[in-house]
C-alpha cells in the first residue's frame, strides 16, 4: 500500500489544523448549517465582514456545521491568539459590532448572550460550553466533529485521524473489516435496526464480480434533520465509511442517494468527493491497494417512499420509486440486478469510529442488544431543540426534560419514528430508548426523529395529520397502502369532526393491522403505527371526540369556538396582529372583542397568548345543531 501522499498531506494538515487552535490572528466562527442559515447565520455573516473591516481588524472568519443546539442559532464563536473560543447564541446582525468591540477594542470577553467557552481553564463569569444543560449528558461519536471543524476543509477532517479507519481497512483483508463491524453490535441507523455487519456479510457472500455500495440520505421524515447535519457539519466521515464498507463488501462503485431539497449538503458532498478524489481516496488503485471506486451522488425528488430499499433502487435506475417485492433481497439482487448493500448516513458516518477503535471501544456504549450511540433530532414543544448523540438505553425522560429541558406547557406524548413511528404517552417516559423497547411500545427508532407534544396538541389531529401525510407519500402500487391508509384517514376525519361512533374504533384497529400484515413495503406495514399507538394510549380523547362530541385540546374546527375572557384580557394586540381575517379588534390595554362570523379557527391568537385570554370551548353536536359549551380548555 502506498500512503506517501496521503502521509504528506496529513503532515501538512495537522499545521493546518495547529494554526487555527493556536491562532495568531483571531478566529470569527459562524454556525452555517441550514439551522443556523434558517436563523439568519448569513446575515450575521455580512455584518461580521462589515465590523471587521470597521473596526480594521485582520481576522478569519470560518463557517462550521451544526455543533447541536439549534433554538440557539444563530451561532458565534471568536477564538482571540492565545484565549479559549469563545461561543455566542442568537447573534442577530445588530449583537456582532458590540461583541466584537469587546474583543478587539476592549480586550475583554463580552457576557452578554455567551453560551461558553471552549477550554478546560476556568473563567469568571464564563461557562463552560460542553457544560451547557444539552450538550453535558451526550456522547459525541459519528458528531465528533460537527460545528467543530470547517466542513469544506479536508486538512481539518485529516488531523483529527481523518481516513486513518481507511488505511487500517485497505491493509486488512475484506472479511476481517466486516467482522470487526459484525463484532462492535452496530444495527442500522436509518430505520429497523437489522445488524449492519450481518448485512455487508449476505452481500459479500453473494455470487457476482460487480457489486454495489449505497447511502441512503434520502431523509424523509417530518421534524428528522440528523442526517442532514451530520453531511453538512463532517462529510468525509460519511465519505470514509462509505468507501470502507464498499471494500468490506466487495463493491467497485457506490452511489450516495440524497434529497434535493438538501442542497448544501449536497455542495459540500461534492466539494468532499473532490479533495478525496485528489488524494488518491476515491478512483483507481486507492492508495496503491488495487482497490478502486467511483461514488455517484444520485438526487431524489423528495417521495418519501425513496426512503425504502428497493424504491431507492428503481429511483437509481431511472424509474418510479416504487417498491419491488422481496425475496429476492438487495443483497442478492439489488441495484441494476447486481448485490447491493444499503445503509444510511449515520450508519456509514459511525464506521471509521468503529474501525479506528475497535469493536469493543464501540460495544462498551448502549445496551446489550443496541449498542453504541443514537443521534436525535428534538422538535416540537421541548424547550431546547436541536440535534443530540446519546448512548442507546437513556430513557426519553432524560432526553426530554434534561437534554431538552421539558416543555412550556404539560408534556402529553412523544412521537418516535417519523410518520411510520408511534405516539408514545407518559408512561413510557422512563423507557429506556432502544430498538427492542420502542418495538414493544409498538412503535420504531426510525432514523431518530423526536418530535415532544404538549397538553394542546390533539392526538386524533396528529394521527390524521401522519395518516394525510402517509396517503399522500403512498407510491400506490399496493392495495393494502393505497386504499387502507385513505380509509383509515376518512375514520380519523369523521371523529374529527364529531361524526363518529364507537364502532369506528375497532374499523381502524382491524384495518391498521390488516394494512401492517399485506403492504408491500415498510411504508404500508408501518403507517397505521400512528393511529394503533394513539387509540391504544389516548382512547380517552378518541372518546372525547366520539362520545362527548369535543376536542380536549380544542384543536378541531369542528368542535371547537374562540372568545376573548375580558377580564384576562391586557389588550397587549398580539392576537390582533397574527390574526388573519381581523376577527379581533380593539384599541391597545383595553380588553379586545372577537367575531365569530369572521374568525376561520386558525388558532393563531390562541397560541400566541400569554395571558390564557383566548378560551377554546367545546362545540355540543345534537342532532345536527350546534350550541357553544360552557367549558373551556
Amino acid at each position: 500500500m502506498n500512503t506517501k501522499k496521503l502521509d504528506t498531506r496529513r503532515r501538512k494538515a495537522v499545521k493546518v489544523w495547529d494554526a487555527f487552535e493556536n491562532n495568531k490572528k483571531p478566529i470569527i466562527i459562524l454556525g452555517a448549517a441550514t439551522c443556523g442559515r434558517a436563523a439568519g447565520a448569513m446575515d450575521t455573516w455580512k455584518a461580521v465582514e462589515k465590523v471587521v473591516k470597521k473596526l480594521k481588524v485582520d481576522a478569519d472568519i470560518v463557517e462550521v456545521g451544526c455543533i447541536g443546539p439549534c433554538y440557539l442559532e444563530p451561532l458565534m464563536d471568536v477564538k482571540m491568539p492565545g484565549k479559549p473560543r469563545v461561543s455566542y447564541s442568537n447573534i442577530s446582525p445588530e449583537k456582532v459590532e458590540r461583541i466584537l468591540k469587546g474583543f478587539f477594542k476592549e480586550d475583554e470577553i463580552p457576557s452578554r448572550d455567551v453560551l461558553g467557552h471552549f477550554g478546560d481553564e476556568e473563567i469568571d463569569g464564563i461557562p463552560k460550553f460542553w457544560d451547557h444543560p444539552m450538550l453535558k449528558p451526550q456522547v459525541r461519536l459519528v458528531l465528533r466533529n460537527c460545528g467543530i471543524i470547517e466542513p469544506t476543509n479536508i486538512d481539518h477532517y485529516l488531523a483529527c485521524d481523518g481516513y486513518k479507519a481507511l488505511e487500517y481497512t485497505l491493509s486488512h483483508k475484506p472479511v476481517e473489516i466486516m467482522q470487526l463491524v459484525l463484532d462492535s453490535g452496530i444495527r442500522g441507523r436509518g430505520g429497523a435496526g437489522f445488524p449492519t455487519g450481518l448485512k455487508w456479510r449476505f452481500c459479500q457472500d453473494a455470487p457476482g464480480d460487480e457489486k454495489y455500495m449505497i447511502c441512503n440520505a434520502d431523509e424523509g421524515d417530518p421534524g428528522a434533520f440528523m442526517n442532514r447535519s451530520l453531511i453538512e457539519g463532517d462529510p468525509h466521515a460519511l465519505l470514509e465509511g462509505l468507501i470502507i464498507a464498499a471494500y468490506a463488501i466487495g463493491a467497485s462503485k457506490a452511489y450516495i442517494y440524497i434529497r434535493a431539497e438538501y442542497p448544501l449538503a449536497i455542495k459540500r458532498l461534492e466539494k468532499a468527493i473532490e479533495q478525496a478524489s485528489k488524494l488518491g481516496l476515491i478512483g483507481k488503485n486507492i492508495l496503491g491497494s488495487g482497490f478502486d471506486l467511483g461514488i455517484t451522488i444520485k438526487q431524489g425528488a423528495g417521495a418519501f417512499v425513496c426512503g425504502e430499499e428497493t424504491a431507492l433502487l428503481q429511483s437509481i435506475e431511472g424509474m418510479r420509486g416504487m417498491p419491488r417485492s422481496r425475496p429476492p433481497f438487495p443483497a442478492q439482487k439489488g441495484l441494476f440486478g447486481k448485490p447491493t448493500t444499503i445503509n444510511n448516513v449515520e450508519t456509514l458516518g459511525t464506521i471509521p469510529n468503529i474501525v479506528r477503535n475497535g469493536a469493543a471501544w464501540y460495544s462498551g456504549y448502549g445496551t446489550e442488544k443496541s449498542k453504541g450511540t443514537k443521534t436525535f433530532s428534538l422538535a416540537g414543544r421541548v424547550r431546547r431543540t436541536g440535534l443530540i448523540e446519546v448512548p442507546m438505553g437513556m430513557s426519553l425522560r432524560e432526553i426530554i426534560f434534561e437534554i431538552g429541558g421539558g416543555l412550556f406547557k404539560p408534556f402529553k406524548a412523544v412521537q418516535t419514528g417519523g410518520p411510520s413511528g408511534g405516539c408514545l404517552s407518559e408512561e413510557f417516559l422512563d423507557t429506556p430508548i432502544d430498538y427492542d423497547n420502542l418495538a414493544k411500545a409498538g412503535s420504531i427508532m426510525g432514523s431518530g426523529g423526536l418530535i415532544i407534544l404538549d397538553d394542546n396538541t390533539c392526538i386524533v389531529d396528529l394521527a390524521k395529520y401522519f395518516l394525510n401525510f402517509t396517503q399522500s407519500e403512498s407510491c400506490g402500487k399496493c392495495v393494502p397502502c393505497r386504499v387502507g391508509t385513505r380509509h383509515l384517514y376518512e375514520i380519523l376525519d369523521r371523529i374529527t369532526k364529531g361524526d363518529a361512533d364507537t364502532d369506528d374504533f375497532e374499523k381502524l384497529e382491524s384495518l391498521g393491522q390488516a394494512i401492517k400484515g399485506s403492504a408491500l413495503c415498510g411504508l404500508g406495514q408501518t403507517a397505521p403505527n400512528p393511529v394503533l399507538t394513539t387509540l391504544k394510549y389516548f382512547r380517552n380523547e378518541y372518546l372525547a371526540h366520539v362520545k362527548d362530541k369535543r376536542c380536549p385540546a380544542a384543536v378541531c374546527r369542528e368542535l371547537v369556538t374562540y372568545r376573548i375572557i375580558p377580564d384576562q384580557c391586557t389588550g397587549c394586540q398580539s392576537c390582533v396582529k397574527v390574526c388573519p381575517t381581523g376577527a379581533i379588534t380593539g384599541p391597545r390595554s383595553e380588553p379586545h372583542n372577537l367575531d365569530e362570523e369572521l374568525c376561520i379557527k386558525c388558532r393563531a391568537c390562541y397560541e400566541i397568548c400569554r395571558f390564557d385570554a383566548i378560551a377554546g370551548d367545546a362545540i355540543v353536536i345534537t342532532s345536527g345543531a350546534e350550541s357553544a359549551e360552557a367549558t373551556t380548555n
